[in-house]
């Protein structure tokens, strides 16, 4: 996806079962959506307690915080329990939204690590990527809110 498109509307099933449409949840300026290869991984476990420990920076500007990966519900579940999670994580088991977001794999096998920051209307304005610094993706969605 390129800055200033459209990112796609879906629905997924969060860790508690219930079902999460993005526009929906959007916030009042908008949300960070990321992806993340695997609950329970070191480098995606990093990630997620990241941005756990910032999510007030965003709450506080009206910014939605979503984490997508294909694990299953129940995976999800327990994953947020253990790591005191305090944002909505969801299950893309077929991998519909990532093919829909346009993550890439790495290495061609391994579901990518992608952070994106839309605005409340849905319009792309950054993106960031990258496997191993987890993060780098917190810092680059805060700078690319402007928070």
């Amino acid at each position: 996806m390129k800055i200033g498109e459209k990112v796609p509307d879906f629905t997924l099933v969060d860790e508690r079962g219930e079902p999460y449409r993005l526009f929906d949840h959007i916030g009042q300026r908008g949300a960070v959506v990321f992806f993340y290869p695997k609950d329970n991984s070191a480098v995606c476990t990093a990630e997620v307690c990241a941005f756990r420990d910032q999510f007030q920076t965003f709450s506080d500007a009206g910014i939605e915080v979503v984490g997508i990966s294909s694990d299953s519900i129940d995976s999800h579940k327990e994953f947020s329990k253990k790591n005191a999670l305090n944002f909505r994580i969801l299950s893309d088991r077929e991998g519909t939204v990532r093919k829909a977001w346009r993550v890439p794999d790495a290495l061609g096998f391994i579901p990518g690590r992608v952070t994106f920051v839309v605005t409340s209307d849905g319009t792309l304005v950054g993106k960031f990527s990258g496997m191993l610094n987890a993060s780098a993706h917190v810092s680059a969605a805060i700078k690319i809110a402007g928070l």
